[in-house]
């Protein structure tokens, strides 16, 4: 019998973290902020990060080479692929320090059109229960991921009132 979303998403809830923004800019100009390296590296990361990008192409297949340099100086080598990618709608991608990184996790994201705001919604699947854990432990993803959400929020938000200023 083939799984169901639901019955899938059960079998993978004890390796999930989900975090849900509503971000007060139209969907079109979140999705833009989200997938275009100019403004990807105004907002990326958590508080006090900063991303400095060595390749960047934005297509199903595609990848992103970045660093993200935290606060106290510690430099993250990271690396992304486009698995799939439904404008304005949806984006799977794959994320570790490399391409070949067996502890890499997926996230799906959702952009919801509500009228003058924009759900985002950021499923990650971390490959096992244990690499959540200690995801959400040593690295405080949940945290991070909130905080880089209201980064993004931020951003689109100015972005979207300097737009409705000129």
């Amino acid at each position: 019998m083939p799984m169901t979303t639901n019955s899938a998403h059960q079998a993978t809830a004890d390796r999930e973290i989900v975090i849900t923004r509503t971000i007060e800019a139209p969907r079109d100009l979140v999705f833009t902020a989200f997938t275009d390296v100019r403004h990807l590296a105004q907002w990326w990361g958590p508080n006090g990060f900063t991303t400095t990008t060595r390749a960047f192409e934005f297509r199903e297949g595609g990848v992103w080479e970045f660093t993200m340099h935290g606060p106290d100086g510690t430099d993250y080598p990271e690396w992304i692929t486009w698995r799939e990618i439904v404008r304005p709608e949806r984006i799977v991608l794959r994320h570790g320090e490399s391409a070949d990184d067996p502890n890499a996790f997926e996230s799906i994201l959702t952009f919801d059109d509500e009228g003058e705001a924009t759900v985002v919604v950021m499923r990650t699947i971390f490959p096992t229960a244990e690499l959540r854990d200690q995801a959400v432990l040593k690295f405080h993803a949940i945290e991070g991921g909130q905080q880089t959400l209201g980064r993004l929020a931020e951003y689109a938000m100015n972005q979207n009132n300097a737009e409705e200023g000129q």
